[in-house]
């Protein structure tokens, strides 16, 4: 380090601190020691393609791989497998795009963007920014929704399991009110949602991600034991069949569905700016691009796996969720449903961060001032010298109230496969395909009604059909099963 002196004329000392071949050492103190920071002033990420690669798995294999039977029945032997091939590649192009978004000017060392909504408006604008943040939000809410629904799901066929043991039958009727379960889910949640932010659930991650890939594991074994045995259902190669039961339109609004369902088991864009984020530097895009590479492929096997071993071993009457109502052998059932409940339980958390994060920003910025929303308490840890956690009554307040309303809705709206394909419909095309390309666009310039752009238009358009005749046939069951439920009251 040299400091050198100069006179400007008028007797005014100026002082010029330069450093040389130093690495900038830049420290805060927390209450607790000194932490190396980041380039921006932020404490300094230790992710890595390993972290963001069990950080993505845990939020994609999630409770769509449960409905992927359905929707090879729905396709038939031959779209099935095509539909999984062709949005597994999109999805990998896409992310890709994404990835060199994180910053600004230069993918690799320009100015970081934090997460997905500013990304899109530091390439697109704020209108940009504010539509994406609207339903890349109220996405992230709805995957809440479905994956309390799912959890209960599994937490009901752990306690029907149970009861089937003690009765020596699984044909004994075993019935139970979903609500004490959705209540327990939501207390769980409760708690695990005051973890700090996305960088604390390194260990819930890696735990989920190892518990999704036991029960897909186990879903395809029971799939192949059901083989095996030959006791199949009927499959074919256009899936299920018109007939007195079910009509063209039912065919058509099914098959719509099912494509929302598959585009939901690829819809993982919408935290992966954020998930970028937890990566240490430098070339974080690059890192980024082979964990997408990873994650994509290893999902797609597993889906490909369930999928067509599930649809072959149940037929066209594959069950909407493949483990619902399989009891033999019982404790290998038991097994897998725990699994999907802790697995559930870790990536609603992963989903829900950058919801929490945003908002609590914000508020930080409106309320600066406020005690109650910027103010953190440390309390020391019993057993543990020197460590201290620090607690914020506005996010204590908050997130429990935001889990709370989360609750009460899947308690509402019970329907798994409609909602799943509901929120794959709606959130799919946006936030998967069409900012990741109008961002790629705008980085690089690209001339309107060039072959490049046309081709990458067309893209957009095709998924963009795609979503809206999903949306339709999810909404179309959504109501049916209302309606359905509305009779069965009556009588």
């Amino acid at each position: 380090m040299t400091i050198t002196t100069a006179n400007n004329g008028n007797d005014v000392v100026a002082l010029r601190v330069q450093q040389e071949n130093i690495e900038p050492k830049r420290s805060i103190g927390n209450g607790t020691g000194i932490e190396d920071l980041d380039d921006d002033g932020k404490p300094r990420r230790t992710g890595s393609t390993l972290t963001a690669s069990a950080h993505i798995i845990t939020v994609v294999i999630g409770a769509g791989v449960l409905s992927l039977p359905w929707c090879i029945a729905q396709l038939g032997w031959v779209a099935g497998p095509i539909a999984l091939a062709i949005f597994a590649y999109i999805t990998f192009y896409t992310s890709s795009l994404l990835a060199d978004c994180y910053r600004y000017p230069d993918p690799g060392s320009g100015k970081r963007n934090y997460n997905y909504s500013e990304a899109v408006g530091t390439f697109l604008g704020q209108r940009m920014k504010i539509a994406c943040g609207i339903i890349q939000y109220v996405n992230l809410f709805g995957y809440s929704v479905a994956y309390t629904i799912a959890g209960v799901a599994s937490m009901v066929a752990i306690f029907k399991a149970s009861c089937f043991n003690k009765r020596g039958s699984s044909n004994t009727p075993c019935t139970i009110s979903n609500t004490p379960f959705m209540i327990g889910f939501g207390i769980c949640e409760l708690i695990l949602s005051q973890i700090p932010n996305i960088n604390e659930l390194t260990l819930l991650s890696t735990l989920a991600t190892l518990m999704s890939f036991t029960y897909s594991s186990i879903g395809v074994l029971l799939s192949i034991n059901k083989i095996i045995k030959g006791n199949t259902g009927k499959t074919t190669l256009t899936g299920v069949e018109i007939g007195p039961k079910f009509s063209v339109a039912d065919k058509v609004w099914s098959t719509f569905s099912a494509i929302g369902d598959i585009e939901l088991a690829f819809s993982f864009s919408l935290v992966l700016i954020e998930i970028q984020d937890t990566m240490k530097g430098p070339a974080e895009n690059k890192k980024m691009k082979i964990a997408n590479l990873i994650s994509v492929t290893t999902t797609t096997v597993f889906y490909a796996m369930c999928g067509c071993l599930g649809y072959a071993a149940y037929g066209n009457d594959a069950p909407g969720n493949m483990i619902s109502g399989v009891y033999d052998p019982m404790w290998l059932v038991v097994l897998a449903n725990v699994c999907i409940v802790v697995h559930l339980v870790g990536a609603y958390q992963v989903f829900n961060q950058p919801l929490y994060a945003t908002i609590e920003s914000w508020s930080s910025k409106k309320w600066e001032n406020s005690k109650f929303v910027n103010h953190d308490y440390s309390v020391s840890i019993p057993g543990f010298k020197n460590k201290k956690c620090h607690i914020n009554m506005f996010k204590i307040v908050w997130r429990s109230c935001y889990v709370i309303v989360v609750t009460l809705l899947a308690m509402v709206v019970p329907y798994f496969n409609d909602v799943l394909g509901f929120l794959g419909a709606t959130g799919y095309w946006p936030l998967t395909i069409y900012f990741p390309i109008a961002m790629y666009i705008s980085r690089k310039e690209i001339k309107k009604y060039s072959l490049k752009w046309i081709v990458l238009q067309s893209l957009s358009g095709f998924c963009l059909i795609c979503s809206s005749a999903a949306a339709c046939g999810a909404v179309r069951g959504i109501s049916k099963s209302l309606a359905s439920d509305s009779l069965k009251a009556k009588h």
